[in-house]
């Protein structure tokens, strides 16, 4: 399975155009059956070196998951990482912010639930909910308790991307390192499996009004999607534009990208000294009496 991962990535400095970006691509599996042995090779590779990552202690690694309703969050972050030990892996989900985060700056919240080194952290939306969904509903920023002086409309987007940034460039600085996917699913997709979450029983928890309300939005989440993505992916945190009609593709995408991403980590093993060899010999011989 070859994926071409600069196909998917943003690059530095690049101005996103959704449109450009598409939403399906050709899959890389021929078959459902293919698909669950090419994840299944891919989730066994992952879970090896989350153990790597987790003996070393030096690295922690964050991955980032944004997009619109029914894109497929929940199921990639699921299906990819359901082979990695729950001891090393975290996954957090953020939603409206409590009355004691808005107490806060909006960094704050997250920044309790970073990864430990050796660990793997997952946020299920995340900060960057700041400068989409309350830029495309600028009344939420109205709520947040911030001065008067600081919401210029001109410049607030700005700083807070810089915050972002300054943020990230901190982590990457600290051995902590940051992939951003964005599931890219098209108008009709998303429509499609709403309809499919209303005419399934046990989907139906899934769905809500609010959700159909958001629609009428669409193209000034697009807009601000653009905005973010052009702005704040880097080189030491890049974000990726997968295409998201098909999960099943886009599964085995995300989990090579972060293959890749663990692959170039320079990890290894603790070595074993002189005096912890003597020690494990002197367990040994209590344990074979």
């Amino acid at each position: 399975m070859k994926i071409k991962f600069k196909d998917y990535r943003v690059h530095e400095g690049e101005k996103v155009k959704l449109k450009k970006w598409p939403t399906k691509v050709k899959p890389v599996y021929q078959s459902k059956k293919q698909y669950q042995e090419l994840l299944g090779e891919q989730v066994e590779q992952l879970s090896s070196l989350q153990r790597l990552l987790y003996a070393s202690n030096r690295y922690a690694l964050l991955l980032i998951f944004q997009a619109m309703d029914a894109a497929g969050k929940d199921g990639a972050i699921r299906h990819v990482m359901s082979g990695v030990n729950p001891q090393g892996c975290q996954v957090f989900s953020f939603t409206h912010p409590s009355a004691k985060e808005l107490d806060h700056d909006f960094l704050w919240r997250t920044t309790q639930c970073l990864p430990e080194r050796g660990r793997i952290g997952i946020f299920n939306r995340s900060y960057y909910e700041e400068v989409l969904i309350v830029r495309v509903h600028p009344e939420i920023l109205h709520r947040q308790n911030i001065p008067d002086e600081l919401l210029d409309g001109e410049t607030v987007w700005e700083e807070r991307f810089r915050s972002i940034l300054d943020l990230e460039n901190h982590l990457d600085r600290n051995g902590t390192r940051i992939i951003k996917f964005f599931l890219h699913l098209s108008e009709k997709e998303q429509q499609k499996r709403f309809l499919q979450r209303i005419e399934d029983p046990e989907k139906n928890w899934k769905f809500n009004m609010t959700d159909v309300e958001e629609r009428k939005y669409w193209k000034e989440y697009m807009k601000a999607y653009e905005e973010c993505l052009s702005a704040t992916s880097t080189d030491h945190a890049p974000w990726y534009v997968v295409p998201a009609d098909d999960k099943l593709n886009a599964r085995l995408i995300i989990s090579s990208i972060i293959l890749d991403t663990l692959k170039k980590l320079k990890m290894s093993y603790p070595a074993t000294d002189k005096a912890r060899l003597q020690e494990l010999r002197s367990i040994r011989e209590l344990l074979e009496k």
